[in-house]
């Protein structure tokens, strides 16, 4: 299933963010994920699960916030 689907997971604590991107990324299949994070942790875990999975990881930093975009 192509599209684009928004995971917020400000405020969260590790390891709910990449869980949550996980299972995100695996009922995407592909397509692209949009994931917004507050913590450097988050954003490493995040990104790496990612990877682990396939997808690309792109993370653009705006203010405390970082979007990460995962693409497949």
């Amino acid at each position: 299933m192509n599209g684009t689907k928004n995971l917020d997971v400000r405020g969260l604590s590790c390891p709910e963010p990449a869980l949550r991107t996980r299972l995100a990324l695996q009922g995407l299949g592909t397509g692209t994920l949009v994931v917004l994070v507050d913590s450097s942790t988050s954003r490493n875990n995040v990104e790496r699960t990612g990877r682990q999975l396939g997808w690309q990881t792109q993370a653009l930093e705006e203010g405390a916030t970082t979007r990460i975009t995962l693409r497949k």
